[in-house]
């Protein structure tokens, strides 16, 4: 794991880690052809070839503004080791725990687009297997139309697991889906989604590491990976519809050990849609709700 350790989160560390909030970083970047057509082959879609103007699928903003560390500052992890933009919260363990996310106008392919982030809290909550740390990260994209995007990004640390901890109780997925797909999160799904998105978290493709360092029974599937899948599925049942909020939270975790599936409920006026994902056991691993006209 990174230098990170199981520490406590002290009311003295909680206001060291506060200092953070407040803090911006403004980047640049070009929307640019090439993740766009490496992600459509990722997702098995037959897209045409994307050219200058090709609208950006929602979240497949991800594929740009990636992180830009230099090998000698990553962490045992693959992650960059603490610091910099981010507060250096000592928990080990590392995850994006959802989102809430807005569509202004659109990003294109050929776009110039500037994007501000700011972090907007620190907060900690005792969990039932020890301390939680939240990071709440607001990201807004512009391009020379104006604000395109705008996005809250929740993080969340955690400890270690200890012996005897207690599982979290399974929550079922919901009982009907008017619409679902199978996925089948092979290591080299993990792998490419990894590698577009610049992503050295070694829980998404070193299975030795994440089994024998982490602890957990196979290798993670990407939770961002997850949430556009979900707004996939949407894309391919209404392929006409524009996406103009999309909320997602995760739930439990999805390993490649198995099938998961992607499933969708749309609302009787067809303005909203339910979204969810679910193990090969039923149990939920991320919700979500998506509005569009």
């Amino acid at each position: 794991m990174d230098e990170a350790v199981n520490a406590r989160v002290t009311p003295e560390l909680l206001a060291r880690l506060r200092e953070w909030e407040g803090r911006s970083e403004t980047l640049h970047d070009e929307i640019t052809a090439a993740p766009v057509r490496a992600l459509s082959a990722t997702l098995d879609r037959e897209d045409a070839d994307p050219v200058p103007g090709t609208p950006l699928p929602p979240l497949w903003h991800w594929l740009y503004f990636l992180p830009r560390h230099r090998q000698s500052e990553l962490g045992p992890d693959g992650h960059a080791r603490l610091g910099g933009f981010l507060p250096p919260v000592p928990l080990p363990r590392r995850m994006w725990a959802g989102g809430r996310l807005q569509w202004h106008a659109p990003l294109k392919v050929g776009d110039a687009v500037e994007r501000s982030s700011r972090i907007v809290s620190v907060t900690h909550k005792a969990g039932r297997t020890g301390d939680l740390v939240f990071v709440l990260v607001r990201h807004e994209l512009r391009n020379t139309a104006g604000l395109a995007v705008s996005e809250e990004h929740d993080i969340v640390y955690r400890a270690p697991p200890q012996p005897g901890d207690p599982a979290p109780p399974p929550q079922a997925a919901p009982a009907q889906a008017a619409w679902s797909r199978e996925i089948v999160p092979d290591d080299v799904l993990l792998f490419r989604y990894s590698a577009l998105t610049f992503n050295g978290h070694r829980i998404h493709y070193d299975r030795k590491y994440v089994t024998e360092v982490e602890g957990y029974p196979g290798l993670i599937v990407h939770g961002p990976l997850i949430a556009t899948l979900l707004l996939d599925l949407l894309r391919r049942q209404l392929p006409e519809a524009r996406v103009r909020s999309f909320n997602f939270k995760a739930v439990r975790p999805t390993f490649d050990l198995h099938p998961f599936r992607v499933c969708g409920q749309p609302s009787a006026d067809g303005r909203s849609v339910r979204l969810w994902a679910q193990d090969h056991e039923g149990w939920l691993t991320m919700q979500a709700e998506a509005t569009c006209d």
